[in-house]
Parts: C-alpha cells; structure tokens; sequence
C-alpha cells in the first residue's frame, strides 16, 4: 500500500515539475519576444531617444536577451549558469568580431548576421553585455521571489 502511495506521489511530482518547466519557459519566451522588441525599438527608434539610451541599450538588451534565451532553455538550472553562459557567449562573440576575413564580413553585413554577429570589437560593448546581462539576471532573481519560488543569492537553484 505505501509502495503505491508513493509511485503516484512521484507520478503527481512529475506533473507538476513538467507544468512548471513548461510555463517557466513560456515566461522566458516572452520575455525574449519582448525584449527582442525592446531592442529592435532602440534601433528604429534611436533618433528620437535620448543619446544615452540609442548609444547603449540596444547591445544590453542583446545581452537580456540571451540570458532569457539561456533561461528558456535551462529552466531548471541555477541562475548563475545563464548568468556565466550568457556572459561567456556575448564575449565570446564580441571578440570574435575581431577576425575579420572576408567571409564573415560577407555574413556580417546581411540585417541578421550584422544583429548576431556585430560589426566590429568594441571594450564598451563588453561592459554594455555585463550590465544587461545583471540587471536580467537581478529581474529574474525579483521575478522568482515574487513567484515564491525559494532561491538565495549563494544557492540560486530554482524550486524543482
């Protein structure tokens, strides 16, 4: 009889980890979708921002973006591995930009390679990356204790 009981305790379990990875991704989705808006907005929009948000939001919503994006796919891992994975490929990224043969370029100057790839290496882009990239993990971290979702700082493993 206890046997039982706990097969359809873990069975129950189960479930409700699966609904929960799936609206937490759904969440994470949406939160790239919008922040992709975001993003494009400061592009399509820059004249009409001030020259502080067009010189730099657009590559820290870049990096918000992937750290959604890595969330999307790692609902159940630590925050701090979308934080670290995120970082490592906006860097990663940033300084691939400086290989420049011409195939690449080539990629580079289409609207969506120039969106992924970048154009060219910039240091400040590296501090525009690490600034979008904690103030989305710092949203996530508020997001998830107004969830109720019980994570700390040092042990930032979400509720599985």
């Amino acid at each position: 009889m206890r046997s039982v009981r706990k097969s359809v305790s873990r069975k129950a379990n189960r479930e409700i980890k699966e609904k929960f990875r799936w609206k937490a991704r759904a969440a994470y989705l949406i939160a790239v979708l919008v922040t992709i808006l975001l993003g494009l907005g400061s592009r399509v929009f820059s004249s009409q921002l001030p020259e502080f948000v067009a010189n730099h939001f657009g590559d820290a919503l870049w990096a918000c973006m992937i750290y959604f994006g890595l969330r999307m796919l790692w609902v159940n891992r630590q925050l701090s591995v979308a934080l670290w994975g995120s970082l490592l490929f906006c860097f990663a990224i940033e300084f691939s930009q400086m290989y420049q043969a011409p195939w690449i370029n080539h990629i580079r100057a289409t609207t969506l390679g120039g969106l992924v790839l970048g154009k060219g290496f910039l240091t400040s882009d590296l501090i525009r990356y690490t600034v979008g990239i904690v103030v989305s993990w710092a949203l996530d971290q508020g997001c998830q204790k107004l969830a109720g979702i019980n994570t700390r700082i040092d042990n930032d493993k979400p509720l599985k």
